[in-house]
Protein backbone atom coordinates (compact mmCIF):
# COMPACT_ATOMS: atom_id res chain seq x y z
CA UNK A 1 0.00 0.00 0.00
CA UNK A 2 1.01 3.78 -0.61
CA UNK A 3 0.06 6.34 0.72
CA UNK A 4 0.11 9.88 -1.01
CA UNK A 5 -0.14 13.31 1.41
CA UNK A 6 -2.25 16.37 1.02
CA UNK A 7 -0.55 19.90 1.84
CA UNK A 8 -2.70 19.79 5.47
CA UNK A 9 -1.04 17.02 6.18
CA UNK A 10 2.52 18.67 6.55
CA UNK A 11 1.38 22.30 7.62
CA UNK A 12 -1.13 21.25 10.35
CA UNK A 13 2.15 18.68 11.41
CA UNK A 14 4.87 21.53 11.56
CA UNK A 15 2.24 23.77 12.94
CA UNK A 16 0.27 21.22 15.69
CA UNK A 17 1.66 17.94 17.02
CA UNK A 18 5.02 17.02 15.20
CA UNK A 19 6.53 20.23 15.02
CA UNK A 20 10.31 20.39 12.98
CA UNK A 21 11.43 21.92 16.26
CA UNK A 22 10.30 19.18 18.56
CA UNK A 23 9.44 16.07 16.94
CA UNK A 24 11.84 15.28 14.01
CA UNK A 25 11.16 11.39 14.60
CA UNK A 26 8.31 11.84 12.34
CA UNK A 27 9.88 13.79 9.59
CA UNK A 28 12.80 11.20 9.34
CA UNK A 29 10.01 8.91 9.10
CA UNK A 30 8.44 10.70 6.40
CA UNK A 31 12.33 10.79 4.34
CA UNK A 32 12.73 7.44 5.17
CA UNK A 33 9.39 6.07 4.05
CA UNK A 34 9.54 8.15 1.45
CA UNK A 35 12.56 6.56 0.09
CA UNK A 36 11.32 2.87 0.18
CA UNK A 37 8.23 4.29 -1.66
CA UNK A 38 5.82 3.82 0.70
CA UNK A 39 4.81 7.51 1.26
CA UNK A 40 5.02 9.91 -0.89
CA UNK A 41 3.05 13.40 -2.13
CA UNK A 42 3.32 15.45 -5.58
CA UNK A 43 4.80 18.69 -7.17
CA UNK A 44 1.70 20.61 -6.89
CA UNK A 45 1.73 20.29 -3.15
CA UNK A 46 5.17 21.01 -2.67
CA UNK A 47 4.57 24.47 -4.55
CA UNK A 48 1.76 25.17 -2.16
CA UNK A 49 4.24 24.64 0.91
CA UNK A 50 6.57 26.77 -1.03
CA UNK A 51 4.08 29.33 -1.20
CA UNK A 52 4.52 29.32 2.74
CA UNK A 53 8.12 30.67 2.51
CA UNK A 54 9.00 28.88 5.99
CA UNK A 55 10.60 26.35 7.51
CA UNK A 56 8.35 24.00 6.36
CA UNK A 57 9.19 25.19 2.74
CA UNK A 58 13.28 25.21 3.84
CA UNK A 59 12.65 21.28 4.87
CA UNK A 60 10.68 20.26 1.39
CA UNK A 61 13.52 21.74 -0.33
CA UNK A 62 16.08 19.93 1.11
CA UNK A 63 14.27 16.25 2.17
CA UNK A 64 11.41 16.29 -0.51
CA UNK A 65 13.89 14.75 -3.24
CA UNK A 66 12.14 11.22 -3.16
CA UNK A 67 8.77 12.67 -1.15
CA UNK A 68 7.38 14.61 -4.16
CA UNK A 69 6.60 12.76 -7.48
CA UNK A 70 6.18 14.53 -10.48
CA UNK A 71 3.00 14.83 -12.37
CA UNK A 72 3.43 12.82 -15.26
CA UNK A 73 1.09 10.96 -18.84
CA UNK A 74 -0.30 8.60 -16.58
CA UNK A 75 -1.55 11.27 -13.81
CA UNK A 76 -3.10 13.10 -17.21
CA UNK A 77 -5.20 10.23 -18.10
CA UNK A 78 -7.05 10.77 -14.72
CA UNK A 79 -7.73 14.62 -15.55
CA UNK A 80 -10.79 13.91 -17.26
CA UNK A 81 -12.48 11.84 -14.98
CA UNK A 82 -11.69 13.96 -12.26
CA UNK A 83 -12.93 17.48 -14.08
CA UNK A 84 -15.57 15.25 -15.92
CA UNK A 85 -16.81 14.45 -11.90
CA UNK A 86 -16.31 17.95 -10.62
CA UNK A 87 -19.00 19.43 -13.28
CA UNK A 88 -21.45 17.31 -13.25
CA UNK A 89 -21.90 17.98 -9.37
CA UNK A 90 -24.42 20.41 -7.98
CA UNK A 91 -20.92 22.53 -6.77
CA UNK A 92 -20.88 26.31 -7.35
CA UNK A 93 -19.03 27.35 -10.99
CA UNK A 94 -16.25 29.13 -8.57
CA UNK A 95 -15.98 25.75 -5.95
CA UNK A 96 -15.23 24.10 -9.47
CA UNK A 97 -12.70 26.16 -10.71
CA UNK A 98 -11.07 26.66 -7.40
CA UNK A 99 -10.72 23.09 -7.49
CA UNK A 100 -9.19 22.18 -11.16
CA UNK A 101 -6.55 24.60 -10.11
CA UNK A 102 -5.48 23.60 -6.96
CA UNK A 103 -3.18 20.28 -5.51
CA UNK A 104 -6.11 18.70 -4.33
CA UNK A 105 -7.16 17.96 -8.10
CA UNK A 106 -3.69 16.45 -9.23
CA UNK A 107 -3.74 14.74 -6.05
CA UNK A 108 -6.74 13.06 -6.79
CA UNK A 109 -5.54 12.25 -10.26
CA UNK A 110 -2.30 10.73 -8.71
CA UNK A 111 -4.24 8.45 -6.85
CA UNK A 112 -6.57 7.23 -9.31
CA UNK A 113 -3.65 6.47 -11.69
CA UNK A 114 -1.30 4.51 -9.39
CA UNK A 115 -3.96 3.34 -7.11
CA UNK A 116 -2.76 5.34 -3.61
CA UNK A 117 -4.42 5.71 -0.45
CA UNK A 118 -5.18 9.34 0.04
CA UNK A 119 -3.94 11.22 3.27
CA UNK A 120 -5.83 13.94 4.28
CA UNK A 121 -7.09 16.05 7.52
CA UNK A 122 -10.34 17.01 5.26
CA UNK A 123 -13.65 15.80 6.00
CA UNK A 124 -16.72 15.10 4.05
CA UNK A 125 -19.10 18.14 4.17
CA UNK A 126 -22.75 18.74 2.07
CA UNK A 127 -21.18 22.45 1.48
CA UNK A 128 -21.40 23.34 -2.49
CA UNK A 129 -18.78 26.59 -2.18
CA UNK A 130 -15.79 24.00 -2.09
CA UNK A 131 -14.75 20.71 -3.24
CA UNK A 132 -13.20 18.42 -0.67
CA UNK A 133 -10.77 15.55 -0.96
CA UNK A 134 -13.09 12.83 1.01
CA UNK A 135 -16.46 13.79 -1.32
CA UNK A 136 -14.46 13.13 -4.40
CA UNK A 137 -12.66 10.25 -3.24
CA UNK A 138 -15.92 8.30 -2.27
CA UNK A 139 -17.38 8.88 -5.62
CA UNK A 140 -14.78 8.03 -7.33
CA UNK A 141 -13.90 4.73 -5.29
CA UNK A 142 -10.46 6.33 -4.05
CA UNK A 143 -9.35 5.29 -0.34
CA UNK A 144 -8.98 8.19 1.85
CA UNK A 145 -7.52 8.03 5.37
CA UNK A 146 -6.24 10.46 8.06
CA UNK A 147 -2.66 10.62 9.00
CA UNK A 148 -3.16 9.26 11.97
CA UNK A 149 -4.61 6.31 10.76
CA UNK A 150 -1.79 5.84 8.07
CA UNK A 151 0.61 6.67 11.21
CA UNK A 152 -1.09 3.21 13.14
CA UNK A 153 -1.46 1.38 10.17
CA UNK A 154 2.31 1.42 9.60
CA UNK A 155 2.87 1.20 13.44
CA UNK A 156 5.18 4.27 13.31
CA UNK A 157 6.66 4.29 16.59
CA UNK A 158 8.09 8.28 17.65
CA UNK A 159 9.88 7.30 21.12
CA UNK A 160 12.01 9.33 22.91
CA UNK A 161 15.62 7.14 24.14
CA UNK A 162 16.74 4.05 22.93
CA UNK A 163 14.56 1.34 21.26
CA UNK A 164 14.08 -1.82 22.22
Amino acid sequence: MSYLLDTNVFIQAKNLHYGLDFCPAFWDWLIENGAAGRVFSIDKVADEIAAGDDELTDWAKQNGGSLFRQTDATVFTQFGVVSTWAINQQYEPAAINTFLQVADFYLISHALAGRHVVVTHEVITNSTKRIKIPNVCIDLGVRFITPYEMLRIERARFVLGAST
